[in-house]
């Protein structure tokens, strides 16, 4: 029953691009359309809800349902972290803690109920909304934590970039080379490259005089459209090209 997307070197690609394709188009709706945080969650999490019941709903894998829903708690998690901060004022290190607190809740619940907390061995609906709900905190908490890097650290934007980008890869030599719990691993680096992402999405948004390159929101979102929209292609193509090798093998 596993509907999951396998974690591969490509999972991460497309995860990445899709964070920050939720940084620019986040920030499409409650910036340059100017219809605020508040508005913008309400907006997105109705999208969200969109992908994720009938991802709920489906029997199997479907690369497309899946990063649909993958790009819909991006999207959705960027706003949410920024009405927590910048409406709320509750700003970018106490809204990360609140962020992280919950998220902790949520994975001692979910261990609680007696399921594996690792991703690829999730067969029940109960555990899987539970998964969801978990990513939709992680990408709202890495947003919060991205800005933070990015404007409180005094890093700006490429050296918050460079900097979780660095942990990303330490994260990796972990994977490969020591005993570390491979789902402690991919759970924090499923938060860092929501951090990642938006470090990057800033960075080819923001004008030049605040440290970006000045792409803008439309040209930066339409650029990763295409770019996550090939590696979906590319994904659904593999996908059931393996489905039917497995097939045939039978």
């Amino acid at each position: 029953m596993n509907k999951l997307a396998p974690i591969t070197l490509l999972f991460w690609i497309m995860k990445i691009a899709a964070t920050t394709l939720g940084e620019t188009s986040g920030d499409l709706l409650s910036i340059t359309l100017n219809l605020g945080y508040a508005v913008s969650s309400l907006v997105l999490f109705g999208f969200f809800l969109l992908t994720v019941i009938p991802q709920l709903l489906a029997k199997k894998y479907h690369p497309v349902l899946y990063w649909s829903v993958i790009l819909s708690t991006t999207m959705v998690g960027t706003t949410i972290s920024d009405y927590m901060d910048r409406t709320l004022q509750l700003g970018y290190l106490q809204g990360s803690a609140i962020l992280l607190g919950i998220l902790l809740a949520i994975f001692a619940f979910w261990r609680m109920s007696g399921q594996p907390l690792a991703v690829d061995k999730i067969k029940s609906s109960k555990t899987e909304l539970l998964y969801w709900i978990a990513i939709l905190c992680s990408n709202t908490l890495g947003t919060a934590l991205g800005d933070f890097f990015a404007d409180t650290s005094g890093l700006g934007f490429a050296g918050g970039a460079l900097l979780i980008g660095g942990l990303l890869v330490l994260l990796a030599l972990a994977a490969f080379y020591t005993r570390f719990s491979k789902v402690a691993i991919f759970w924090f680096a499923f938060v860092l490259t929501r951090p990642f992402g938006a470090t990057f999405g800033d960075l080819f948004t923001k004008p030049l005089e605040s440290g970006g390159l000045g792409v803008g929101t439309i040209n930066s979102s339409l650029i990763l459209v295409a770019l996550l929209g090939s590696c979906i292609v590319y994904a659904t193509w593999q996908h059931y090209r393996g489905s039917a090798q497995r097939a045939h093998i039978r």
